[in-house]
């Protein structure tokens, strides 16, 4: 095997080592040990000259010897990945692998184990990772680099303006999960042949500036000469960059002549820059995707094709000259959509479209894609007769489809001008509303009568109507068929009230028997139907709750408050018995249950309903809180995920509960402070507004016949009490593609974990956090002292934050 030239064991996780004798394989060209167990290699590594390209490349310390320093010597390298460089202790270590010395090099990928999320990052690890890439300066023949988990606060010294910028052949730079850097590098508007450019996952950028575009702009005495910057990118991808707010580029500043494609997808971006419209004037492609703040979008005169996705207060799209192809997907501010005479094709998806906007009466697009509710498809399906045709007449070809189950397309209307032709499978009749519901017109009557918005019933109802909305055995008293909408009324007034069956009847004109059968099939659906309304939350929505808690309560790293809760049921009709059923529920910061279980006996105490739940299994297992870890102290101390209980839950490495001694020191009294302040407030509000709401659960009601309907029946109220709150926010609604238990697919490892230790360690990290936040130094707390106002300024800083948390409970 000696003449052996080509070696991957791409995905082969069994493989935890290479064999010591690789190093006589001395016509290796090509090594592949990605995705694998693989976290180090042999000495002598150097030897294998004739390596070409070498991926999953890990980096890592023993001792003196770093197996960067194997890298020294290949120097006919031209594809290098290296993995693990958070392991690198030294920028010693990294300037022996020579990168700039290797000078075939055309692709190089450098690679950190993520630290988003993390909280805990200390001042010593950021600027040591920030030494160790400084010293991995790629040599002027790179063409692809590719920069990932890299935690620095700034970047690379070879990436910005004040470097002779060695990346001077570079064609393609790609970037994330950058957990720190907090401007994108300055010196990339420079490099003359930078083609394609994506930043993906920064979230501590705020603001891009001028010195992303004119980084030499303060050196230079003429300004109006200096040379145009990014000279032949062509695609750029921002992505990520969750609390980015400000893109500084004015008009007179040339920039990016050459760029055609430009996608900006999660951020806070109140306004594009004018820059944009006046500079990028060969942009064709431009892609908004959940751009939070953004209202208006104008003036770009070379756009030919426009994607505006779940931009939730975007309100207008104005003279777009030459555009073509326009995709509006969940923007329901949007109502002015003018100055597009060259519109071709309009494609409009949302579900819970009910009226077509009024903007397409003065818009003449040849060809309409729309993806809508059941119920504005069937009135585009009675043409002249129906509300909405003037809306759709003048248009050449019209396809509309509102979506069953996982079909988007199961309804359809397809309609032609010339020759005039309207084909649909929706049977209007059928469908359009009728009995009382909507003569309830007044917004505010129908959200004191439904304890929700007419767009939040909307949406339940299109939950169910698959299953219900065929269910024409129903019917009011006087023989009129109850539609979908009756239906789901009829329900929600059974869970808002505690009267009995007959008595619900009676005032909406049913009988008992058809109030007790559709609130059976309403919950079978619904927590079917719905049931992404109430996972665990994945890594995104994590990663919220997290930053919420550290907000609101100062519980860094906390996922939530464990409860349990007392339900009344009395007997059903063939028994005089009574019992209870215990709900245990985690939730996090704005009153969502992330979770629940449900117990049959009432006799239970917390800890025994918490051992059989399967939260505890799936946590002691490691599969659940197995996110990152807070640093909380310089000797690297971690502690994992948690959420928090009283005093009657067990104390574990992922429960954290209160002290319960008499004698506490101050890291424990401030602990358990910030600890009954969040279970106070999220308990107080959450149980209190969930049984305020949901009645049927509060009195000791009829037990159901059937006991699958007792349990959806609970956990469809659990759900529903999601569903107000997630309306409420569109950019948090979850998908309905979720899976359970998604958060991550890392375990975590609970036997190296003591419970009692990440407790004290987090008390003493919170009072060392609130001495340094309030603390002022010697001087300044000698001249406050001088003036007596150091206490109260320091007093008005803690009612300031005991107001947000009033505020926010």
């Amino acid at each position: 095997m000696k003449f052996l030239q080509y070696i991957s064991l791409r995905g082969c996780q069994q493989f935890v080592e290479l064999p010591h004798s690789i190093v006589n394989l001395g016509h290796l060209r090509y090594l592949n040990f990605q995705k694998t167990s693989i976290n180090g290699i042999p000495r002598g590594f150097r030897v294998l000259t004739n390596l070409r390209k070498v991926n999953g490349f890990p980096a890592r310390v023993d001792g003196d010897w770093c197996s960067l320093e194997e890298l020294g010597p290949l120097s006919r390298l031209k594809y290098l990945e290296i993995q693990g460089l958070e392991n690198v202790t030294a920028s010693s270590f990294s300037a022996k692998a020579k990168l700039v010395e290797k000078l075939h090099l055309t692709n190089l990928c450098l690679t950190c184990g993520s630290r988003l999320g993390d909280d805990g990052l200390i001042e010593e690890e950021t600027q040591q990772i920030e030494k160790v890439f400084d010293e991995l300066c790629p040599p002027p023949s790179l063409n692809f680099l590719a920069i990932e988990g890299y935690f620095g606060r700034r970047h690379p010294k070879w990436m910005m303006s004040s470097s002779d910028m060695p990346l001077k052949n570079l064609r393609i730079l790609m970037a994330e999960d950058l957990a720190s850097c907090t401007q994108l590098p300055d010196g990339l508007c420079q490099l003359p042949y930078l083609e394609f450019l994506q930043i993906d996952r920064a979230p501590a950028i705020k603001r891009v500036g001028h010195e992303f575009l004119q980084s030499y702009h303060h050196q230079n005495p003429h300004p109006s000469k200096a040379v145009i910057s990014f000279l032949r990118l062509h695609t750029m991808k921002l992505m990520g960059l969750v609390e980015w707010e400000e893109w500084k580029w004015e008009e007179q500043v040339q920039a990016f002549p050459a760029l055609t494609e430009l996608i900006l997808f999660e951020c806070n971006l109140k306004r594009l820059p004018p820059g944009l419209a006046s500079q990028a004037r060969a942009l064709k492609v431009l892609s908004v995707q959940q751009v939070k703040g953004l209202i208006s979008l104008e003036n770009i005169a070379s756009l030919i094709e426009l994607q505006v996705i779940e931009n939730f207060h975007l309100e207008r799209i104005t003279n777009l000259p030459r555009l073509q192809k326009l995709t509006i997907t969940r923007c329901p501010k949007l109502k002015v959509l003018e100055g597009v005479p060259a519109l071709q094709r309009l494609m409009l998806e949302d579900d819970y479209m009910e009226t077509l906007p009024e903007y397409m009466g003065s818009i003449n697009p040849r060809r309409l894609e729309l993806y809508c509710s059941l119920a504005l498809l069937a009135s585009m399906a009675v043409a002249q007769s129906g509300l909405e045709w003037d809306k759709f007449s003048h248009i050449e070809h019209v396809k509309a489809y509102a979506h069953e189950g996982d079909n988007p397309r199961k309804w359809y209307a397809l309609y032609t001008t010339n020759p005039y032709n309207l084909e649909t499978n929706v049977n209007s009749s059928a469908l359009m509303y009728r009995g009382t519901l909507f003569s309830l017109e007044d917004a505010q009557t129908f959200e004191s009568v439904f304890k929700m918005t007419r767009r939040t019933f909307r949406y339940i109802c299109s939950l169910v109507s698959l299953e219900l909305n065929y269910m024409t055995c129903y019917t009011f008293a006087d023989g009129r068929e109850l539609s979908l909408q009756d239906l789901v009324a009829i329900v929600l007034r059974r869970l808002y009230s505690s009267e009995p069956p007959e008595t619900i009847g009676s005032t909406v004109g049913v009988n008992e028997s058809t109030v007790l059968l559709v609130t059976e099939s309403f919950v079978a659906v619904l927590c079917n139907r719905a049931k992404h309304h109430l996972l665990w939350p994945d890594s995104s929505r994590m990663y919220k709750i997290k930053s919420m808690f550290d907000k609101i309560h100062n519980m860094n790293n906390c996922c939530g408050v464990i409860c349990t809760t007392r339900i009344p049921f009395g007997p059903n009709r063939d028994s005089e018995y009574y019992c209870s059923v215990i709900m245990q529920v985690i939730i996090d910061p704005e009153m969502r249950f992330t979770n629940i279980w449900l117990a049959s006996t009432g006799s239970m105490n917390p800890f025994s309903i918490l051992h059989n739940s399967s939260l505890f299994n799936e946590c002691q297992k490691g599969d659940l809180l197995n996110g990152n870890k807070l640093k909380v102290a310089l000797d690297g101390s971690e502690v994992g995920e948690y959420i928090i209980g009283d005093v009657e839950y067990p104390l574990l490495p992922w429960l954290l509960t209160p002290y319960k001694e008499e004698e506490l020191s101050d890291s424990k009294v401030e602990f358990n402070r910030r600890h009954s302040a969040a279970t106070t407030c999220m308990l107080n509000n959450v149980l209190a507004r969930f049984k305020g709401t949901w009645k049927y659960l509060q009195e000791e009601t009829w037990w159901p016949v059937n006991p699958d309907t007792l349990s959806n029946i609970i956990n469809a109220c659990c759900i529903l009490h999601n569903i107000v709150i997630d309306m409420e926010d569109d950019a948090a609604m979850p998908s309905s593609e979720a899976e359970d238990w998604s958060y991550h697919q890392q375990v975590r490892q609970l036997a190296n974990e003591d419970a009692v230790r990440a407790r004290d360690m987090l008390s003493q990290f919170f009072l060392a956090r609130m001495s340094s936040e309030l603390g002022v130094d010697a001087e300044e707390d000698h001249e406050l002292a001088a003036t007596g106002s150091g206490d109260e300024n320091k007093e008005q800083e803690a009612e300031t934050k005991s107001a947000e948390e009033e505020r926010q409970c």
